[in-house]
């Protein structure tokens, strides 16, 4: 394997990796609680679509987590609160749960969103 390029001490102006196509970038989705992928508050369903990392993994993970000292139960909570909610189905009215955990993330933000009821 020999260069038949002669050597020059002049540099080139056309380089080529310029002439290849950026590879795909995915869009990453809000950090939203999940309204359809939801078990208990959709805070699985939502870290799902925004890391792209199943749900079942997340939820594994907080039950580990409660098992292993009750952290998994607080952080869990934390989310379900801090998160906002993903946007609601048609057919679906907020339990009065969900309406409490809306009252308690407005507050805290500082947002008023209106809830149907």
């Amino acid at each position: 394997m020999t260069n038949t390029e002669p050597f020059t001490d002049q540099p080139t102006t056309e380089h080529p990796a310029r002439h290849q196509p950026l590879p795909a970038v995915r869009a990453v989705p809000q950090l939203r609680r999940s309204s359809t992928d939801r078990m208990i508050g959709g805070v699985s369903g939502g870290l799902a679509d925004h890391t792209g990392i199943d749900a079942v993994l997340w939820r594994v993970g907080f039950v580990g987590l409660a098992v292993a000292g009750g952290a998994g139960v607080l952080v869990y909570l934390l989310l379900w609160v801090l998160m906002p909610s993903g946007p609601a189905r048609s057919d679906e009215t907020p339990s009065p749960l969900e309406r409490l955990v809306q009252r308690l993330h407005d507050a805290l933000t500082g947002r008023r969103t209106a809830t149907p009821r």
